[in-house]
């Protein structure tokens, strides 16, 4: 009996379907960011983060140009296990002489073209947008949507603006819709005169990017945040006013787990907003102390949101992307290690026995009801994570393979 068969038999003794986990699981999309291969910096000029943002390291052979990143997530997604979309920021538009320099407010579907046709090629499910409210001269006092300055919030509407309408575009490229999120860094670093006099600017500036976009095609997201570097007193797109903007709209709101303080968790987040909302979207990351965006690893909040997903039935509401960067270690390493991590964490989810827990509880059985998630944490989970990794062509190991991209392409930039 392979190790794999026997782990099939223990959990079928608990009660678990382990065919039936490893099914789902490979249908659950993970929507995998463009900007760690990069330090999202992006290819419209910027060369340095602002707005709150931060990438620290500066380990060698990061991409410089389309061309670099498409290698690098090439190299990337073929080590990912499961189905896998490609989440794009704006600033990832492809600006070139046979398409002209534009600004953003000035971006078009024709400057993401290439990124279609590239995510086909991988075979991807999809691609997800956000507009890029950062990294920009046009940025006036750190602030966009929420500008008192008419001209500043106007370029910024129109931008959002245009992304709607190339939100759309690749959702009917795909035959999928498309995600798009906004997130703005827009707050101040020390206490403000004035917080409802933003939020009202940013209230209107939303209302006229979303005016009249194509709901077929595009599922529009907020996000919120509690501070960044510099906008440490007060954040304009707080967790109140987007969670009221979406309920009001209709839209989707987007859980970042280190968009709030350490003592919330977005696992506990996600459930109250399904009881609202028909779609939830989530940025997986790890915050250390703060809004760090370190590297996804196997942790315990990663499973408990993981947990949430699976055991209400949310794996096609909840729409999950991935969200960090880590310049300090070999990015390509750093996107492998953060998908894979997100796939434990559900096939750790799909393998519990959720509804016998939720009977346990409801009769109030707390006494065996610990026992039970205790008994499952030692069940032989690793075996059958080695077996999904081979009916995917994959295996546990993959650091050499990423060496030896390392040394043939990366060093050599």
């Amino acid at each position: 009996m392979t190790a794999y068969e026997s782990a099939k038999q223990e959990y079928r003794e608990s009660g678990i379907d382990v065919e039936a986990a490893l099914k789902v699981l490979a249908g659950i999309p993970v929507s995998v960011h463009c900007w760690q291969g990069d330090d999202v910096i992006g290819f419209d000029g910027a060369d340095a983060l602002s707005g709150g943002i931060q990438t620290t390291g500066n380990y060698p052979g990061r991409a410089r140009n389309f061309e670099e990143l498409k290698a690098d997530i090439r190299e990337a997604f073929s080590l990912m296990p499961g189905k896998k979309r490609l989440n794009l920021h704006a600033s990832y538009a492809v600006l070139g002489a046979d398409r002209g320099k534009v600004d953003r407010d000035g971006y078009t579907y024709r400057y993401f073209e290439p990124w279609v046709e590239f995510a086909k090629e991988l075979g991807l499910d999809g691609i997800d947008f956000n507009p890029t409210f950062f990294g920009h001269p046009k940025m006036k006092d750190g602030l966009s949507l929420s500008s008192p300055d008419e001209e500043t919030r106007r370029f910024w509407v129109e931008h959002g603006r245009r992304c709607m309408e190339i939100a759309a575009e690749l959702g009917k490229a795909f035959g999928k819709p498309c995600l798009v999120n906004i997130w703005i860094p827009d707050g101040y670093k020390d206490v403000p005169a004035d917080r409802l006099g933003p939020r009202l600017r940013l209230k209107k500036s939303l209302d006229e990017i979303l005016e009249g976009y194509d709901g077929k095609w595009v599922i529009p997201a907020v996000e919120s945040k509690v501070f960044g570097i510099g906008l440490e007193s007060y954040t304009v797109g707080s967790n109140e006013f987007y969670q009221n903007y979406a309920a009001q709209k209709g839209i989707c709101c987007l859980l970042d787990n280190g968009h709030y303080h350490p003592l919330e968790y977005v696992s506990d987040k996600i459930p109250a907003l399904l009881a609202f909302y028909d779609k939830v979207a989530l940025h997986v990351t790890r915050g250390v102390r703060w809004d760090s965006d370190h590297v996804v690893l196997l942790e315990d909040e990663l499973k408990e949101i993981a947990k949430e997903i699976v055991r209400n039935d949310a794996t096609e509401k909840v729409l999950i992307g991935l969200d960090y960067f880590d310049a300090s270690i070999n990015r390509i390493s750093a996107w492998v290690t953060g998908q894979r991590a997100m796939q434990k964490a559900l096939l750790y989810a799909l393998l519990m026995p959720h509804e016998a827990m939720r009977k346990l509880q409801d009769e109030a059985n707390f006494t065996e009801l610990m026992v039970l998630g205790e008994e499952v944490k030692t069940l032989p989970f690793g075996a059958v994570w080695k077996e999904y990794l081979g009916r995917q062509g994959l295996s546990e190991t993959y650091l050499p393979e990423i060496r030896k991209y390392e040394n043939k392409v990366c060093k050599e930039r």
